[in-house]
Formats: structure tokens, C-alpha cells, sequence
């Protein structure tokens, strides 16, 4: 069901008719000729509805997620003058509309203060009031995403996502036709690997009306993450599992199998169903193509039958607001029933059909060694994870060409892959590498360039330092406790 948008105004059967045929031909796995118009296209809660498992709240800051749907996606807030604004679709089933945020936002910064639910049901989600953990806003409230720190690109048209970092966090404890108790429920969701953490929670889903820990069985959620709460995982993550309250589990004992060692796609989508009683499963896949992936489908743990959900949708944190978690978010929803294979098949179909892709990096550009007199270099252009930085003589070539994000990461971009500026295994001690890691929005991969000419390690306040005050090529570079020696002098050109 699709948000109302004016009451009272019948429409038309015929075009309702073969929106409904065209997604049943999606489920059934017959091919259509693709509609040119956006407008027209089956949207994944038109799939879900066909399928018998109905949208009972559908969210998205990037598109709307039926294809009649021509309401308010978000609202935000500027800071300048406090005034609020919602931003809506293109056009009927279209994409969000971005330039109008960018307007709107010019000269000032804007916060996501509210995710409009796009059914009928108008489960529309807040910032959240907080609760058994406090958030870090007034009155120990969570806080709102900041609208332009999540720019992506779908079909070209430029929209944002809702970038989740730890405090961020959006609730309604009194939802309208969300599956409670042990009613079978579906969620979904599309998410990133370039940006996790191992905290709680990053959740999307059901979770307890009071914001606090009401025991087993009580959530019904995904959780995207390298949380290993049960210790015992294999691999490095990020996981796509299920927060039932008191555990995460990527299978009913716990831990992931070791065939699931994590997930890396720029955009994932991520999948958790749970009939209420005897199955829950989780799967994954590419937002942007190809089908969807299992990773479990079997009985629930110990002590969660019959599940015990209430009627309450969070995106953010746990279900007692543990707010330590950090993701991003585009898209979501959750059903009534237990949706079957084939309709959650032609719902990712939906999804990599609207184009998700990331935008260019900025321009960057070369961090110049002072005391050397060469540049920072990744050797041999390699794109694999934990190859220690060096300095090299400047080529201007792509594994010397650095730029900065507004997440305050260090990116470079080798042969279409991008890596983060990392000290190895969170080190906060003098002697660390700084090594090239898989971006993932932690801590120890965030820099801050200072106008003394220094780069420090936010999470540790150490210095970027050529090993040995080394001018040779090949001298490698690690963090070091700040000393105001030129080795430790860098410019960004």
C-alpha cells in the first residue's frame, strides 16, 4: 500500500491492472519489455504486494518505492534559519528530488528530521527520543543524519542517502499494520560495506516501543555490521544478520558459517525474514546486479519461539537505542508475511534496476613528504588491503593522487578500486603502519590535516611520520608521536 496523496480521487483500473500483471510476470520469472517511462516500472513494494506479502512500512531518502507513490520521501532542516523542508519525488514513482535539496541546503548545513513512510499506513519515522542508552541530542534524544553527507548517483540524477553515524537514529513506537507477536514479517533493506563498525547496532527493522531491552524475541531487525556478538566468526565481515534482542545472529547458534566471511559491494542490499515461530533467514546481494545470496534458513535460537515483536520501526540503533553502530541507508522496507523466494528474487530485480552508483571521487591530488621532498605512495599501484605506505619520487601517477572526504577519510583510487589511508589494526601506538585498507568509516581511518602542516590520526593523535626521517624511495611511512621534525611535514597539492 502506497501512501494517499489526495483522498477521494479514483484511479484509473487499466493502468493499476498491468502494473499488477507486469509484477506478477517479475514474480512468475517472465521477462517484459522494459517501460520507458520510470513512472510505469514496478517498484519493490508493487512486487511485494503481488507476491501476497504487502509493504507495511517502506522508506527511502533516494526513490520512491511503488510506482504510483508521488508524495515526500524526507524532510530536512537547515541550520541557518531552522526552517524545514520535505523533499519528494521527480515525478510519480520517480527518483528523489536532489537539486532541490542542494538548493535548499546552499550556504548552510541540513539535517534528516524525518523518513516518511510511503504507504498508507504513514508509519513516518522521527528522530528518535532516545531511550535506555542516551543519544548524544537534548534531553539524551539521538540526533538527525546530515542530508549531504550521503551524495550518490541513480540513473544519473543526483539524490543522498542517510548516513548513519553513531547517535544518529529514527524510531515510531506506534506503527499501523507492522506484523507483532509472532506474525511472520519480511524486511529488507539496501545498505553499503564501504561504511560499518563492529558497535551496536546499526539496525533496521522491529524493536520494543519502550527503547529498552524487553528480552529475547522482542526485535525482529537486520543488522549490518562485523559485530561477531557470540564470538567464533570466520572471516572480517560486514555481516548481514539478525538483531532478535540479546544476540546477532547470522545463524540460529550465533556465529556466521564459514562460507559467508563478510560482504563487500559498494551497495547491498540486505534480506531477514522470520515466520514467527520455526525459520528465520538472511541473504544479500549486489544493489546493483546479479541475484540474491542465502547465508541462512533454519530453525530460530534457543528461546526466541514464538517471537514476541512489537509494533515499533527503528533505523539507527538497538532496540534499548545502543547507538554505537554506524551504516548508510537508501532504501527499506518491512512486509506482512514470510515473502516467498521468487517475489524476494523480482524485488531485487526492482532494486538493481534503479541504478545505484557512486559519484566520482573529488579531484585529489598529491601529499607531498616536505622533508624528503617526494610523495606518499601506495608501491606498485597495489589495491590489496594492508600494503604499507611509502615515500616515493613524485610521478603524479594514480596510487600518488590522494583526496579527502568529508568523513575526513584519506581516499586513493587505483584501477576502479578504492582504498582509505588506515592504521593498522587500530593502532594508537608509535610504530604503526599506515597501511591501505577497504574504506569502513572507523575511526582509526580518519585523518585530520592541521595547519601546522601535520597529519594526525584522529583515533590515536599520533603523527603521519616518515619511518627513520628516511628521504631514500621506498621509505616507509607509519604514526609516530608528534615531534615538529620535517619528517612529519606534509602539503596537499
Amino acid at each position: 500500500m502506497f501512501r494517499s496523496i489526495r483522498a477521494g480521487v479514483r484511479r484509473p483500473l487499466r493502468p493499476l491492472l498491468a502494473l499488477a500483471v507486469a509484477a506478477f510476470l517479475a514474480v512468475a520469472g517472465v521477462q517484459t519489455a522494459a517501460s520507458p517511462a520510470r513512472a510505469a516500472t514496478a517498484q519493490a513494494c508493487d512486487v511485494y504486494a503481488t507476491g501476497g506479502t504487502p509493504c507495511a512500512a517502506a522508506y527511502s531518502t533516494v526513490h520512491a518505492l511503488f510506482a504510483a507513490y508521488n508524495g515526500p520521501l524526507y524532510q530536512i532542516q537547515r541550520a541557518s534559519d531552522s526552517s524545514k523542508t520535505d523533499i519528494g519525488v521527480l515525478s510519480a514513482g520517480d527518483y528523489a528530488n536532489g537539486p532541490a535539496q542542494v538548493s535548499f541546503c546552499t550556504g548552510t548545513t541540513c539535517t534528516i528530521t524525518k523518513i516518511y513512510d510511503q504507504t498508507s499506513h504513514h508509519n513516518d519515522m522521527p528522530i528518535s527520543w532516545g531511550g535506555f542508552w542516551k543519544g548524544p541530542g537534548p534531553n539524551g534524544s539521538d540526533v538527525g543524519a546530515d542530508a549531504m553527507a550521503l551524495p550518490v548517483t541513480v540513473n544519473g540524477h543526483q539524490v543522498f542517502g542517510v548516513k548513519v553515524r553513531p547517535g544518529v537514529g529514527y524510531r515510531i513506537d506506534s506503527t499501523v499494520g507492522v506484523p507483532t507477536g509472532s506474525q511472520p514479517e519480511g524486511i529488507y533493506m539496501v545498505t553499503s560495506s564501504n561504511y560499518y563498525n563492529s558497535q551496536c547496532c546499526f539496525d533496521f527493522g522491529s524493536a520494543e516501543t519502550d527503547h529498552s531491552d524487553d528480552g529475547n524475541a522482542t526485535m525482529n531487525a537486520i543488522e549490518w555490521g562485523n559485530a561477531c556478538w557470540f564470538g567464533g566468526c570466520t572471516g572480517p565481515g560486514p555481516w548481514v544478520e539478525a538483531d532478535l534482542e540479546n544476540g546477532m545472529y547470522s545463524t540460529n547458534r550465533g556465529p556466521n558459517n564459514a562460507d559467508n566471511p563478510g560482504v563487500s559491494h559498494p551497495f547491498v542490499s540486505a534480506w531477514e525474514k522470520n515466520n514467527g515461530t520455526s525459520n528465520f533467514t538472511l541473504k544479500n546481494g549486489d544493489a546493483t546486479t546479479g541475484g540474491l545470496t542465502t547465508t541462512y534458513s533454519g530453525g530460530l535460537p534457543n528461546g526466541y519461539s514464538p517471537m514476541k515483536v512489537q509494533p515499533d520501526v527503528e533505523l539507527g540503533t538497538g532496540g534499548d537505542n545502543s547507538n554505537g553502530g554506524q551504516g548508510e541507508f537508501f532504501e527499506g522496507a518491512v512486509t506482512t508475511g514470510f515473502p516467498s523466494d521468487a517475489t524476494e528474487n523480482a524485488v531485487q530485480a526492482a532494486i538493481t534496476a534503479t541504478g545505484y552508483s557512486a559519484p566520482p571521487p573529488p579531484p585529489g591530488g598529491a601529499i607531498h613528504a616536505v622533508g624528503a621532498g617526494k610523495c606518499l605512495d601506495v608501491p606498485n599501484s597495489s589495491t590489496t588491503g594492508g600494503t604499507q605506505l611509502q615515500i616515493y619520487t613524485c610521478n603524479g601517477q594514480s596510487n600518488q593522487t590522494f583526496h579527502r572526504t568529508s568523513a575526513n577519510e584519506i581516499q586513493v583510487t587505483d584501477a576502479g578500486t578504492t582504498m582509505c589511508l588506515d592504521a593498522n589494526n587500530k593502532g594508537t601506538t608509535a610504530g604503526t603502519k599506515v597501511i591501505i585498507w577497504s574504506c569502513n568509516g572507523q575511526s582509526n581511518q580518519q585523518w585530520n590535516v592541521n595547519s601546522n602542516g601535520t597529519i594526525t590520526g584522529a583515533q590515536s593523535g599520533l603523527c603521519l611520520d616518515v619511518s627513520g626521517a628516511s628521504t631514500a624511495n621506498g621509505a616507509l611511512v607509519q604514526l609516530w608521536t608528534c615531534n615538529g621534525q620535517s619528517n612529519q611535514q606534509w602539503t596537499i597539492s
